[in-house]
């Protein structure tokens, strides 16, 4: 069998808004967009998350 690599472009990165948990231990985070509190507890420690930004690939939009 042969396997080829698609010659598909990156997608562009943005700046976003992200939650990110304020425990030294942990390393969760989530977009903000894909939230609907104003306060955010982590998902993995249950710890306070605090609001911060991420250079991240943008969300292609869905398709119709």
């Amino acid at each position: 069998m042969y396997f080829r690599k698609r010659n598909e472009e990156p997608l562009p990165k943005e700046q976003t808004e992200v939650w990110e948990c304020e425990s030294e231990d942990c390393i969760g985070w989530m977009r903000k967009d894909f939230s609907y509190e104003k306060h955010q507890n982590c998902p993995l420690c249950g710890h306070k998350m605090r609001t911060g930004e991420r250079l991240l690939e943008k969300v292609p939009p869905p398709p119709h």
